[in-house]
């Protein structure tokens, strides 16, 4: 009978406890077991015992696991070839994205794994953002997945003034996987729902009806005469990057190491708390907080029974110590919703102590436009507010819309025509009689023809009223709440999200 020998590090002990991999802040507090004892214990090897098997993944790291469980057929076309030969001639872009790759791999792996999916779809971000969680691209797709505002919100990923979900490394993997799966369900092959995540559902089967109705192949090699350039070689890409991954040293390429265990657990937050302070405590610098919390937009993470924060186990320990002997408060901001059409930036600034400055840089605010009505801004906290957090249904809600920070009204001069009067003038231009009477000195109603008059017009009206007069129609803009990080040019999707209009 063949024996095993347990070699258990503190994550597995998690796993035989049946603990959850990525765990919350009460986890953190879950007691290890002395597993340095039993590593000494040799105990019968069963291969359908669940201990072995936990045990078997010991000795591969993530990209043997995820070797193993590769699923989908290989793709045989022309552009595979090309693709590979872009890739494996980049080993430094390699070696950067798998770099980047290794904090959110495990996690991608699990969840594919529960779901019974073939691990061809945890190389999917290669292509997609190459695994950079700010990727922002021009189609308005972010996050590792490039998730576009309407389908995020369709996937339940919420986006407003304090996170964009689309970047949530959590939220983000859970919705691109359901997308995955809910397509799969539609074509029934994998390389057609992967052209369909690029290309859209909608025209993937427009295509299939094409091709069946002239007799055509329907796979993705006989479609893909019909597809944009973008989706012909997205199937492709993939199986380049699957090729590189399958046999690294084939290519000259060197993959960095990714431990079988979690990267990071996950810490509950209720109460509000700067992302300043949360790395401070977590003792981790500000680029390797963002980069396993993307999702938050403004300076301070908004604390909710939701609300979740990423953090390696190490520094999820000394986050927890350093927080218990913390003592002065934890957020520096609070919310400010803007309830009257002409409350200026000015305004806000002086009720909250702070320069217009300061609340436009933390609001991306750009100069020269004004706060709309309904809008929530960031704000320093006062004396009076220094207690009270931001609330979540506030937070759910927030928006930021500006517009032109033009004047209410402008002056023009009417010429009074023979049909004029006091009224019909003040009915044209949005104005009262009464205006006009006092603008223009008036003690009677008629009016000569020829007579000139003063209005002070609404500025909306007055781009109305033609072209003697009229303004530039005020337009309106809500202020992007997505990273700002430009993609590389390769990231860039031309017809792209597309994929999720259809």
């Amino acid at each position: 009978m063949r024996t095993l020998k347990i070699k258990v590090l503190p994550f597995t002990a998690l796993l035989l406890l049946g603990a959850p991999l990525t765990s919350s802040a009460a986890d953190l507090s879950l007691p290890l077991h002395n597993w340095s004892q039993v590593s000494a214990i040799e105990a019968p090897y069963d291969p359908n015992d669940p201990l072995a098997q936990v045990l078997g993944m010991e000795e591969i790291d993530v990209w043997g696991r995820i070797r193993k469980g590769f699923g989908i057929p290989d793709l045989d076309n022309p552009l595979v070839a090309s693709q590979t030969q872009w890739y494996s001639s980049r080993p430094d872009y390699i070696q950067r994205t798998t770099t980047r790759a290794s904090r959110y791999l495990f996690h991608v792996v699990q969840e594919l794994e529960k779901r019974n999916m073939p691990m061809e779809l945890a190389l999917l971000p290669f292509i997609e953002s190459a695994f950079n969680p700010q990727a922002y691209s021009s189609a308005h797709a972010a996050g590792m997945w490039q998730f576009i505002p309407s389908t995020g919100r369709d996937f339940n990923l919420k986006q407003n003034v304090f996170k964009d979900e689309r970047r949530d490394v959590l939220a983000s993997t859970d919705a691109a996987l359901t997308y995955l799966q809910k397509l799969y369900g539609m074509f029934g092959d994998w390389q057609l729902a992967l052209a369909a995540y690029n290309w859209g559902e909608g025209s993937v089967q427009r295509a299939i009806n094409k091709n069946r109705a002239a007799g055509l192949p329907t796979d993705f090699n006989g479609l893909s005469a019909i597809m944009p350039l973008e989706t012909r070689n997205y199937v492709p890409k993939l199986q380049a990057v699957k090729n590189i991954i399958a046999s690294p040293s084939q290519y000259g390429i060197t993959l960095p190491k990714v431990d079988n265990q979690p990267y990071f657990v996950t810490i509950g937050k209720t109460r509000d708390i700067d992302i300043k302070v949360a790395a401070q405590l977590a003792e981790l610098s500000m680029d390797e907080f963002k980069a396993l919390n993307p999702q938050f937009n403004r300076p301070v993470i908004v604390g909710s029974p939701s609300t979740q924060i990423l953090l390696p186990q190490s520094n999820a320990e000394k986050f927890k110590s350093n927080l218990a002997k913390w003592g002065r408060s934890l957020s520096s901001w609070t919310a400010h919703r803007v309830t009257n059409a002409r409350e200026r930036i000015e305004t806000i600034a002086s009720k909250f102590g702070t320069t217009p400055e300061v609340i436009r840089e933390v609001n991306n605010i750009p100069p020269k436009m004004r706060l709309k009505e309904g809008s929530t801004v960031l704000v320093p906290r006062t004396e009076t507010t220094a207690g009270s957090d931001i609330s979540a249904e506030l937070a759910d809600k927030a928006m930021i819309a500006v517009e032109p920070d033009l004047p209410d009204s402008r002056r023009v001069y009417v010429k009074v025509g023979k049909r004029d009067t006091l009224a019909s003038i003040a009915q044209r231009h949005k104005v009262s009689v009464q205006q006009i009477k006092t603008w223009n000195n008036l003690d009677k109603e008629k009016l000569a023809t020829g007579q000139r008059l003063q209005l002070n017009v609404p500025y909306k009206a007055a781009a109305k009223t033609g072209k003697r007069y009229a303004a530039s129609p005020v337009k309106t803009r809500k202020v992007a709440t997505a990273s700002k990080a430009t993609p590389k040019k390769s990231l860039a999707k031309s017809d792209t999200k597309s994929k999720k209009r259809s």
